[in-house]
């Protein structure tokens, strides 16, 4: 940052004011002097003569108000209302028998519209106020104007919301009126507030939230659009000078803001930035762009600059960068959860022992998450080999998804392998006990799943509960095990005994168990699912258990999987 730019609100304030006191001084050297005190020119009338003047500015009879006979003082005011650019009229007020002015006459008038729909003040003469502007009634317009004959103080832009039904509908403006005391009577003009350009303007300024100030460097004069005393909250009266405006900037934008105006001061048109204010205790950001106006001498006597609030879209802004740390945090948590899910997934669901095939059959699994960014959920399975020679054949589902789906899955498969090597245990029992640990559980959830050995004679001795039946392949037809014996989810019937089924398994013969992910679908009935998988299955006669698990897996697009599916393949040999 350059030394030369302040760098504190005290600092640009000091430094602003030597700048524009050296432009005033160069600009003195040029101007023109006019003398406040002149001598009267030969002829004026003396200040004792003054009391003869009329309202036109003429002295005594003769002077050409009026006919020849006399003075007519009247005539005089008539006469100058139609060089007056706005409409004005002089009122003669109406009082009752208590002397209060209840209405006032239309004595005179231009022809000078405040509205289109309004009638100009010289068509009305001769009629009631009341009677040509019914609306100023609810405005105490009367009253308004009475108050200039009691007090003699003049009237100063007095608003007056007007309101007329007209035969073409309603009408409404906003006028504004000034009258001084003259006489007796009360001379009176009025305008509307804004024309259709200066409406057309406000409205731009408000719907782009902008506006545009001036500041005379040489006289010191401000000048605010409505738009811009808008957003810094102001009286629009009462613009703020450029010393006044230092003090609202941030400590951190003065330098920034002072490099923009004393550029313009110094006859430079600076590029557009970004300033942040306070504004009445609220911090605002606006982009702002200078024009200095420079005399035929070459110094800039005025500039103008033009504010658009930015704080509306800066406070959008600050929002989604809040909302993109928030989604980046939450990747990064998800993302952590998947590395940890990828590691479980690779501790809980593992690759087969040796010792399966030495006993004559092939085993594959296979792991599908509904969700592409998912590493595991609750499905699972057991396949090993135990003490006694008999093989542990068995898969589940646990509720959910996500590590609190993989910590029930780990609970329910771990608990099943401290089970299962109890001596002299069957299917029925192993999936009654692991019923009863969940329902002593409260915390834990319903599962189903499929518990069955398989023994050294090859016969399949299996216990449901409430899990999808497994699928036998043989010769080429593929079949649905009968669940005649199926039993309730895990965790949700305390005391159940589970019984058991048994097939017998020949060399070449496939079972193929599953979850519920395989064959579930939203619309449709799930025995028309599991029938198409069945077919699949019908496809894959002669191939090994790993080839059969990647034709099914092929035959189905990630979209068809609704839920986590876990899919175990067991060729017998």
């Amino acid at each position: 940052m350059s030394p030369l730019i302040p760098q504190d609100p005290d600092t640009l304030k000091q430094h602003l004011a030597r700048e524009v006191r050296a432009l005033r001084e160069a600009a003195r050297h040029g101007a023109g002097v006019r003398l406040d005190e002149r001598p009267a020119p030969a002829g004026a009338p003396s200040a004792d003569e003054a009391g003869e003047l009329c309202s036109c500015g003429a002295a005594g009879p003769g002077h050409g108000c009026g006919d020849d006979e006399g003075h007519d003082p009247w005539a005089c005011v008539c006469a100058t209302l139609p060089a007056i650019p706005l409409s004005a009229a002089l009122f003669t007020p109406l009082r009752d028998e208590t002397g209060q002015t209840v209405d006032f006459t239309i004595q005179a008038g231009n022809h000078v519209r405040a509205a289109e729909w309004l009638e100009a003040p010289d068509r009305q003469i001769g009629r009631r106020l009341l009677e040509v502007q019914p609306g100023a009634a609810v405005g105490g317009l009367v009253g308004a104007l009475d108050s200039v004959l009691a007090t003699g103080r003049a009237l100063k832009s007095y608003a007056l919301d007007y309101t007329e039904q007209r035969s073409d509908g309603l009408h409404r403006t906003k006028l504004l009126y000034d009258a001084s005391s003259c006489g007796g009577k009360v001379l009176a003009t009025w305008r509307a507030a804004h024309n259709r350009m200066e409406l057309l303007s406000l409205d731009a300024q408000y719907i782009a939230s902008m506006g545009w100030g001036t500041w005379d460097l040489l006289s010191g004069e401000v000048a605010w659009s409505e738009g811009l005393s808008s957003i810094f909250r102001t009286d629009p009266s009462r613009p703020l000078a450029l010393a006044e405006l230092c003090d609202l900037v941030l400590l951190d934008d003065v330098p920034r803001f002072g490099k923009f105006i004393l550029a313009l001061v110094d006859g430079e048109e600076p590029s557009g930035t970004e300033i942040r204010f306070s504004v009445l205790g609220e911090v605002r950001t606006l982009h702002l762009v200078g024009h200095p106006v420079i005399a035929i001498d070459g110094l800039p006597w005025s500039v103008h600059v033009i504010a658009r609030d930015l704080t509306a879209q800066v406070r959008s802004r600050q929002r989604l960068a809040a909302t993109r740390r928030q989604s980046d945090r939450l990747r990064e948590e998800a993302a952590a959860e998947r590395r940890v899910a990828a590691v479980l997934r690779e501790a809980l669901l593992p690759t087969h022992s040796a010792a399966l095939a030495q006993a004559g059959v092939s085993v594959a699994a296979a792991y599908l998450p509904a969700e592409t960014d998912a590493a595991v959920g609750g499905d699972w399975y057991k396949c090993r080999l135990l003490p006694d020679g008999r093989i542990l054949l068995a898969i589940g589902d646990a509720c959910g998804h996500g590590l609190s789906a993989v910590a029930r899955m780990a609970q329910q498969r771990h608990a099943l392998a401290g089970l299962a090597h109890a001596p002299g245990t069957d299917a029925g029992q192993l999936t009654t006990w692991l019923n009863e640990l969940l329902c002593a559980d409260p915390a834990a959830e319903t599962a189903t799943g499929i518990i069955g050995h398989i023994d050294r004679e090859r016969r399949f001795r299996w216990a449901c509960a409430g899990h999808p039946a497994p699928l036998l392949l043989r010769d080429g037809t593929a079949t649905v095990l009968d669940t005649g014996h199926r039993g309730p989810l895990f965790g949700l019937l305390p005391g159940h005994e589970y019984g058991t089924a048994t097939v017998e398994l020949l060399p070449g013969d496939l079972l193929l168990l599953y979850t519920d992910g395989m064959v579930e679908r939203r619309g449709e009935d799930i025995g028309d699912s599991i029938d198409i998988l069945r077919k699949v299955l019908m496809g894959c006669g002669g191939l090994t258990a790993q080839d059969t698990l990647d034709r099914i897996m092929d035959a189905y697009t990630p979209e068809d999987h609704e839920d986590d599916t876990c899919l175990v393949a067991l060729g017998v040999g």
